[in-house]
């Protein structure tokens, strides 16, 4: 439920990208993470650095198109919102506080998040997604300056490099855990 709630506003805009305008689809995503951020608020977690961040994002783009330049095309608005997005994920990880943290603490145990490798494996994670929304980035630069490349490889670089990033996030904890509860290996004994 979490990573569904993360990705809504991210959903919505590539959805909506394919039926209205670009204003109408960032805008609306950023009223989703909106309410995301309401949602975390009232079930007493904590704003989330992506969530306000995306907010930004989106609704600078919005307001971008609005009042200065209503010209910009499909794929230079999604370049936009990835280049947005990388920023907040470096940005999270350059002040020291990668962005999955947040999400994780409201997943685990205290002793888990007082693990050494805890926040070891938050910033690989976290590395994980600046590697999907690069990917995702230069799928829409390749679609940008390539022309006659089709529309649908973006979006498959895309939903690509989304899911790899999902199904690390998913699955690198439980590795991490099953390595740091499995016994040290012995030293075998020398003759």
């Amino acid at each position: 439920m979490t990573i569904f709630l993360i990705l809504a506003p991210y959903g919505a805009f590539a959805t909506l990208m394919l039926v209205t305008s670009a204003t109408v689809s960032l805008l609306a995503a950023a009223l989703i993470c909106l309410g995301v951020i309401a949602l975390d608020v009232a079930r007493g977690r904590s704003i989330k650095i992506l969530g306000v961040g995306s907010v930004i994002v989106f609704a600078a783009i919005g307001l971008y198109l609005t009042f200065v330049d209503a010209t910009l095309g499909t794929i230079a608005v999604k370049i936009a919102v990835d280049a947005g997005i990388l920023a907040v994920s470096l940005g999270s990880i350059l002040v020291g506080r990668p962005f999955t943290r947040q999400y994780a603490l409201e997943e685990v145990d205290a002793e888990t998040a007082k693990l050494p490798g805890f926040t070891k494996a938050n910033y690989l994670i976290t590395w994980a997604w600046v590697g999907a929304v690069l990917l995702m980035m230069i799928g829409n630069l390749a679609v940008y300056y390539v022309p006659s490349m089709p529309l649908w490889t973006g979006l498959l670089v895309a939903f690509a490099a989304r899911n790899a990033a999902v199904y690390f996030t998913r699955w690198y904890p439980h590795y991490r855990t099953t390595k740091d509860s499995a016994p040290p290996a012995r030293a075998l004994p020398s003759h």
